[in-house]
């Protein structure tokens, strides 16, 4: 964890999940009432087909929601994308950009992401951005090189501590159920945190830095542990409320 830094569990339903799961959500909203909330910030975000429900659903909850994805332009003849303004409108407070199955499935750059994160600065949103290597390049001791190389061409130069957010989802890790262990997170978090306070300043050392890829409950606290990480990007243990909160509840026996 970070001094002075208010954690942020996120959930990232990526393709999944129906009307039938908006139920899912309703548990989690209401499971992040109470002193925890206080402290710890939390946020799901759904596919866009439930976006306007889900927020709908948390009202009266502390419990934020957020969209995957946005496009670069505020609007116009894009035809199935969303754009960071329509998340906006349904009263989205954060958008994921650059995740690798982003970056893979779809080709997106760095420059892309920047320009995407540029979008949903202007919109009001806050940007997750997610950076992270391959296992080819973890074998060939790249990881930081890539790091470095995603911070420098994904993250707009308005970047604030409240506006953006950087998720290290190691590509290997994800989906796969294979983990870094504390100290390679613990590394690779340390080098952002400089890297980020050196172009940044204050607000860089003050920026949240998640850690995504296979967190599940049995091994959540252990991550978020590690020294400059500031919470969790989520996968597939978000789909259930009650992993979500599992996870989300390791920061009761934690000082924040």
């Amino acid at each position: 964890m970070t001094p002075d830094v208010r954690p942020l569990v996120a959930g990232n339903w990526k393709m999944n999940g129906t009307r039938q799961s908006l139920g899912e959500i309703k548990a989690m909203a209401d499971g992040v009432h109470g002193m925890l909330s206080e402290r710890v910030d939390a946020l799901i975000c759904p596919p866009s087909t439930l976006l306007y429900v889900a927020t709908a659903l948390c009202t009266d909850s502390p419990l934020m929601v957020g969209a995957q994805d946005c496009h670069q332009a505020s609007h116009g003849a894009h035809t199935g994308d969303i754009s960071a303004e329509m998340i906006a409108d349904c009263f989205g407070t954060h958008v994921i950009l650059g995740h690798s199955e982003r970056r893979t499935d779809h080709g997106e750059t760095d420059q892309l992401v920047k320009a995407k994160a540029q979008a949903a600065h202007e919109a009001g949103l806050t940007a997750i951005i997610c950076i992270g290597e391959t296992s080819d390049e973890r074998d060939a001791y790249q990881t930081l090189d890539v790091l470095m190389r995603q911070m420098i061409g994904s993250i707009p130069l308005d970047a604030t501590a409240d506006n953006t957010v950087i998720a290290y989802e190691p590509l290997w890790a994800i989906g796969s159920g294979l983990t870094p262990t504390p100290t390679d997170v613990g590394v690779a978090h340390a080098f952002m945190r400089a890297e980020l306070g050196q172009r940044f300043g204050e607000e860089g050392r003050h920026m949240r830095l998640l850690y995504g890829g296979s967190v599940k409950p049995t091994n959540a606290r252990d991550l978020m542990s590690v020294e400059n990480v500031d919470g969790a990007l989520i996968g597939g243990a978000s789909l259930k409320a009650a992993d979500f909160l599992a996870i989300y509840s390791v920061y009761d026996g934690l000082t924040v």
